[in-house]
């Protein structure tokens, strides 16, 4: 195996894991005022509906670090899918908030952003299944 890829892969499954267990946490703690006064219009009157959209970000977030570490801790063969699927899940959480703010009309503020996590958690789904899946 490639060491510049083992590296690579722990660098983007760390910052896509931190990116959205720190975006998750703030959205499962903060207040409806809090999240709207951060620019955030869409929660206004969804507040559960956001909490949702948190804890799936906090649990994609800890799946994409649990499940290499569960796979080589445990062997077994449906824990090392995890972080790929967290991974992956993930990506398309983003897209769906890319096409979330082109429907809201906010795009032009946002879309760096977007598209920025959408290609380093991309990534990370690539290099969870092209890395870490064949260790195992």
């Amino acid at each position: 195996m490639n060491i510049f890829l083992a590296i690579a892969a722990i660098i983007f499954s760390a910052l896509t894991a931190f990116t959205y267990f720190k975006a998750g946490s703030m959205k499962a703690k903060a207040s409806e005022e809090t999240l709207l006064a951060a620019g955030m219009g869409w929660v206004k009157g969804r507040m559960g509906f956001t909490r949702v959209v948190a804890w799936l970000e906090i649990l994609g977030a800890i799946g994409i670090i649990a499940g290499p570490i569960g796979a080589w801790v445990t062997n077994l063969e449906w824990s090392k899918w995890i972080g790929v699927a967290a991974a992956a899940g993930l990506t398309l959480t983003m897209v769906v908030a890319l096409i979330m703010h082109v429907v809201r009309g906010e795009i032009k503020y946002t879309w760096k952003m977007n598209v920025g996590i959408i290609a380093v958690a991309a990534i990370a789904t690539a290099l969870q299944a092209v890395v870490v899946l064949p260790l195992f």
